[in-house]
């Protein structure tokens, strides 16, 4: 078989599921890929591979490449490397992306322009797939026209073997033929003008038909009359059609309960699994705040479960019952309620990386085990929304939306967490699994100055790390502890400054060493808010100190919650005040950012 170089770039595994399914599918049209995780620097050496290189990366934080993509990103990121290094080299790139982002698919381009640079050549045009609109909108075309241009490049380096009688080499994207110029065009179209072709059409019947229409753009048709199934010019030439039913693609098959025991391992998880009661629950917004922010207390004393501030867990919620009800009255099963489903996906589908599972929900770890012994606690909003099909209706989160009915019975209202428990009542219980280790994690050393940057619930692991810190300084009261400062942001001071008592008690006694706190839609008033609207601009106005201890006291940054407009603000804040303070090109401030981040200075933990 002819073998290509098949590497993926992921965080969340998306990026390799999409390169394992180019691999099953290189069997089945003559190929053998050689697939590998770009950070397996040990198994493939691009500076020696001859054979074709397919890519699919990931875009992982506000446009960084993944983590697992950062060595060879940096490798490739000399700058004594010579402008030929990769010219022997010809690839595909498949970069996955959200355009919700200012930088989508900034992972996938950052690689694709660096290759060029360094000589390599396209042998199949880039692809960029929306998680926006829905990554199989490109992802499934990108791959059907991978096949034909694959060929073509065997084809014209065998041609090119034959001429020059020296080793493969492939051709430039100029070369290819006509034919696969159709397909990509035909591809492209498909992806530009959400065009759905049947299914059930062979490539070449494709093809075919696109050449009969171009050939026959000018002639007017009249051995036929237009129908639902064909259409005369002008809509002929148009890229519409009627599509057809799709195929089936699964297939479903029911099965009676065995027993109590069985119906309750109905989650798998190749972490494991704690089903934890609910101790306490807080409300720690105003009934008149914008959101609902909950914070619940969980007993994991009688668990194997154990973390650190900075980690996360993963909640495992079930589906609505009330929508699930709905669903089996419109399905006729209301009498298989009980029944397993097993569904298996049959094996010509396309659809296998398009049909994920109800995923678990990850929250952060908002205190300490040292501060809270066999307790652990997270701080969520409520998620609502409007759905207007078929009516408009407040809706909320599958999640949030389950855990704010669940804790209803245990839920403090309108008070501040306290060390003290609720009144006891039934305790309910939920499903819990502990997330990969990260890199967001207070330093080992104390000494080291930090800034935490966390508005809204992205305060919550800053709470645990300073309930570790007060923890620290009372066992070690002669210890050395670095300046931390706490930069956080709300609407309102009086509905939704979150651990506002917490974070006082902290001021006081010197473990937060400085708070600097912004309501975007209140006036400033008083010596505890500064005269900024939001976090970033409470950054530029302290950019002096932010500055000195990130470059010149080896400090650390932190920065948690939302990853489409904060993380990015941030940044870009971060950018503005090194150039100013050291007197350097936004370039060059950008490049020390990037180093902090390969030093495990500069933490993210945003989602979207």
């Amino acid at each position: 078989m002819r073998r290509f170089l098949l590497l993926y770039a992921t965080q969340q595994g998306q990026a390799k599921a999409i390169a394992e399914e180019i691999c099953e599918q290189a069997v089945v049209h003559g190929f053998s890929a050689d697939l590998h995780c770009i950070s397996e620097s040990s198994k493939y050496d691009l500076k020696t591979e001859t054979a074709p290189l397919v890519v699919v990366v990931s875009t992982t934080g506000t446009g960084d490449p993944p983590d697992t993509a950062r060595k060879f990103v940096k490798e490739i990121q000399n700058q004594t490397l010579p402008v030929d290094f990769f010219a022997h080299l010809r690839y595909g790139l498949l970069g996955l992306g959200d355009s919700e982002y200012t930088y989508f698919c900034n992972g996938g381009k950052i690689i694709d322009k660096r290759l060029q640079e360094l000589g390599a050549r396209h042998f199949y045009d880039t692809g960029h797939a929306d998680d926006c609109v829905g990554l199989e909108l490109v992802v499934e075309p990108w791959i059907a026209g991978l096949w034909p241009a694959l060929r073509e490049h065997f084809r014209s380096s065998r041609g090119q073997e034959e001429i020059s009688g020296t080793a493969p080499v492939a051709s430039p994207a100029s070369s290819r033929t006509d034919l696969v110029k159709s397909e990509l065009l035909h591809i492209e179209s498909q992806v530009e003008l959400l065009r759905f072709d049947d299914s059930g059409r062979k490539d070449s019947e494709v093809l075919k038909q696109n050449a009969v229409n171009s050939n026959q753009s000018n002639v007017l048709i009249e051995d036929f009359e237009s129908s639902l199934t064909r259409s005369v010019p002008p809509l002929s030439q148009a890229s519409l059609n009627v599509p057809a039913l799709p195929p089936e693609y699964l297939q479903v098959h029911l099965q009676e309960s065995l027993g109590q025991e069985e119906s309750q391992a109905s989650v798998t998880s190749a972490d494991p699994i704690f089903q934890v009661p609910i101790s306490k629950a807080v409300q720690l917004t105003t009934n008149d705040a914008i959101k609902t922010t909950l914070l619940v207390e969980l007993d994991i004393s009688k668990t194997d479960f154990s973390y650190q501030p900075g980690d996360a867990f993963s909640v495992i919620c079930p589906n609505s019952d009330s929508e699930v009800q709905s669903l089996l009255q419109r399905l006729q099963l209301e009498d298989k309620r009980e029944h397993y489903v097993f569904l298996k996906i049959k094996t010509d589908t396309k659809k296998k990386e398009h049909l994920p599972k109800l995923q678990p929900r990850p929250y952060s770890c908002a205190s300490s085990s040292l501060f809270h012994p066999g307790k652990l606690h997270f701080v969520f909003n409520v998620v609502e929304f409007l759905s207007t099909a078929p009516t408009e209706v407040l809706r909320k989160g599958v999640c949030t939306g389950w855990l704010a009915l669940l804790v209803a019975s245990v839920l403090q209202p309108n008070t501040h967490a306290s060390h003290e428990d609720s009144r006891k009542a039934v305790a309910p219980k939920i499903s819990i699994s502990p997330r990969t280790t990260n890199y967001f994690h207070l330093p080992n050393d104390p000494s080291i100055p930090i800034i935490m940057v966390g508005p809204g619930t992205g305060i919550a692991p800053f709470i645990g790390f300073l309930q570790h810190r007060e923890k620290l300084q009372e066992q070690h009261p002669d210890g050395n502890f670095g300046a931390v400062w706490l930069f956080f942001g709300c609407r309102h001071k009086d509905r939704d400054y979150l651990f506002r008592k917490e974070l006082r008690h902290f001021l006081k006694h010197g473990i937060l060493t400085h708070l600097k706190v912004s309501f975007s839609r209140d006036a400033p008033v008083g010596e505890e808010e500064a005269t900024a609207k939001y976090v970033q601009d409470n950054i530029q106005l302290h950019g002096q100190e932010v500055v000195r201890i990130l470059l010149h006291e080896n400090g650390c940054i932190y920065v948690c919650g939302d990853a489409k407009n904060m993380a990015k603000d941030v940044h870009d804040a971060l950018v503005e005040i090194i150039s100013k303070e050291i007197g350097v090109e936004k370039l060059e401030a950008m490049k020390t950012l990037a180093t902090l981040k390969e030093e495990k200075r500069y933490l993210q933990d945003i989602w979207s």
